[in-house]
């Protein structure tokens, strides 16, 4: 598949350095990550929430594999939709799955927007009404107005931001550690006990957390020696994002029990901070936590508007103009604001994310398979750890599954909704499931 060229000059290959992917990596990781998820995990796994996110750490590194092996054979912009079209060829199984890839990237967007709003509004113990909303679609909009302003910005900007992030959250972490004298209050006390399901199903969360990897595949072809220097940035984002996780988790373990954490899972971190560092560490992280979500949200909208323009350039998803001017990319992103700031609106913050799981984990049980199925030779992969790839996606997805049917049963039902009318509309638009001829060829 050739590399498709859009009006401006979104894609230069060779524009991004190694250093500049893996910010770009750890900078969407990061923003929804920590922020949005850490009481999220905790809610599910109990006591154990910071293991949830190595066992998190542990999947997505098997899973990037498939990512990995077939970047370094065919580096492209295309990152997932072009793995997906190299496995199924352009029918409705590639097209639907990178799809969700997209929704799901949507969805992550308006959880790390709903998360800024929620951090902003703590100082003045603002907890819900319609400022969380109002905020979110604030923070998606001004995304949107950097993003018009170009490529160049939205890399200097996440290398910035990404810098910023990583220091001031370690920091947080030291601090709440040491000021609780290395004591895990999370552990001290267990009215209820978490069960194994419980933590699998925190695990499809903790996924969710280093999901921004897959931000790397997908500027494959514009990363500087992409056939070495993908893989290099995708691991060594996972790991350090691992790092920080962990440095955070216990950080919040230190200063909250369980409880408190679940009591303040939406923001956890701010929470955390006050016992730890006092009234000034509450405001610091409440700035952190505004600047990490503002920044997540920017390479986010950028991350999906550029696989919604490149799935419409690959004649995968049906496009229509609405009366717009100008790139494709530019449209792409009108929708990609669009349906985040609707999202960002109607739903709550565990609403999103497990919407957000449940897509994820359905797409990259797609890939593995297409992998395994149709290319593992021509890459050279190893069918074992494609296999071991898939069946841990399959365990995190039912245990999750389980536990939402018990906890919330109706977001089951909108993801499963969602998902079948994805793949069934793409079904109607592309009238062929498979095409074999793209499948096999070389």
């Amino acid at each position: 598949m050739q590399n498709m060229k859009n009006d401006d000059d979104a894609y230069q290959k060779g524009s991004i350095t190694l250093g500049g992917a893996v910010a770009m990596g750890t900078g969407v990781m990061i923003g929804a990550g920590i922020f949005a998820l850490t009481g999220q995990v905790a809610q599910l796994a109990g006591p154990l929430f910071p293991l949830a996110f190595i066992a998190g750490a542990v999947v997505t590194s098997f899973s990037a594999y498939s990512y990995i092996r077939m970047s370094n054979k065919w580096p492209s912009s295309g990152g997932i939709a072009m793995i997906l079209q190299k496995c199924y060829g352009s029918g409705a199984i590639a097209a639907g799955a990178a799809l969700l890839m997209a929704l799901s990237m949507v969805i992550a967007e308006s959880l790390v927007a709903r998360t800024f709003a929620t951090y902003v509004l703590r100082p003045f113990d603002i907890d819900g009404g319609p400022l969380v909303p109002i905020l979110a679609v604030g923070v998606i909009v001004f995304a949107f107005l950097v993003n018009i302003a170009g490529n160049r910005s939205v890399g200097l900007f996440s290398l910035v931001m990404a810098a910023i992030k990583i220091g001031g959250i370690a920091l947080f972490g030291i601090a709440a550690i040491w000021s609780s004298g290395f004591s895990f209050s999370a552990a001290s006390e267990t009215p209820q006990t978490y069960g194994l399901t419980g933590f699998i199903a925190s695990m499809a969360f903790a996924i969710l957390a280093f999901k921004g990897f897959t931000t790397i595949t997908n500027s494959g072809s514009e990363i500087t020696h992409p056939n070495r220097n993908v893989g290099r940035a995708i691991m060594l984002s996972i790991g350090i994002c691992v790092a920080v996780y962990l440095l955070v988790a216990f950080g919040v373990g230190s200063s909250l029990t369980i409880d408190q954490i679940v009591a303040a899972r939406d923001y956890s971190l701010a929470e955390a901070a006050q016992p730890a560092l006092g009234r000034t560490g509450f405001f610091l992280t409440v700035i952190l936590a505004a600047v990490a979500t503002a920044s997540g949200v920017l390479a986010s909208v950028f991350a999906v508007s550029r696989m919604l323009a490149m799935l419409t350039d690959m004649k995968m998803i049906p496009h229509s103009h609405f009366g717009m001017s100008g790139p494709i990319q530019r449209h792409t992103l009108v929708y990609t604001v669009v349906i985040a700031s609707t999202l960002a609106v109607f739903f709550d913050l565990g609403r999103i994310a497990s919407l957000g799981a449940f897509f994820y984990l359905i797409m990259d049980m797609v890939v593995h398979w297409g992998v395994f199925r149709y290319r593992r030779k021509d890459i050279g992969a190893s069918g074992i750890v494609l296999l071991t790839a898939l069946t841990f996606d399959a365990v995190v997805l039912a245990a999750f599954t389980a536990m939402k049917l018990e906890s919330d049963p109706l977001i089951v039902i909108y993801a499963a909704t969602g998902i079948v009318a994805v793949f069934a509309l793409e079904r109607l638009y592309l009238s062929r499931w498979l095409a074999p001829q793209a499948a096999h060829e070389h």
